[in-house]
């Protein structure tokens, strides 16, 4: 049995661009590019459906926030946060803040 063959999202974006030119059918650009017609219709799909994020300001997107780290993120700080207090209290006899 033979792996899928993985293409560059450049590769993609060019035989999907052809397809949208529509100056050939997707027989034709299957043949030439050496791709499944069924591939290059996905990728003209993909295409026209994330068109729209192109025109989308950078600072719009918001980003993934994984509530996992940020659990362990707080409970460093919480660590720390006592860590920094204890440590204030031993030096404040030594003349420390």
């Amino acid at each position: 049995m033979s792996k899928r063959k993985q293409h560059a999202p450049e590769f993609k974006a060019k035989v999907a661009l052809e397809a949208l030119k529509g100056e050939e059918t997707a027989a034709e650009l299957a043949s030439r590019f050496g791709v499944h017609p069924t591939m290059i219709h996905q990728w003209r799909r993909a295409l026209l459906e994330g068109a729209s994020g192109v025109f989308e300001p950078r600072g719009c997107k918001r980003p993934e926030i994984d509530e996992e780290q940020v659990k362990e993120l707080h409970a460093k700080i919480g660590e720390l946060a006592v860590a920094n207090s204890f440590l204030e209290r031993k030096l404040k006899p030594w003349g420390g803040k």
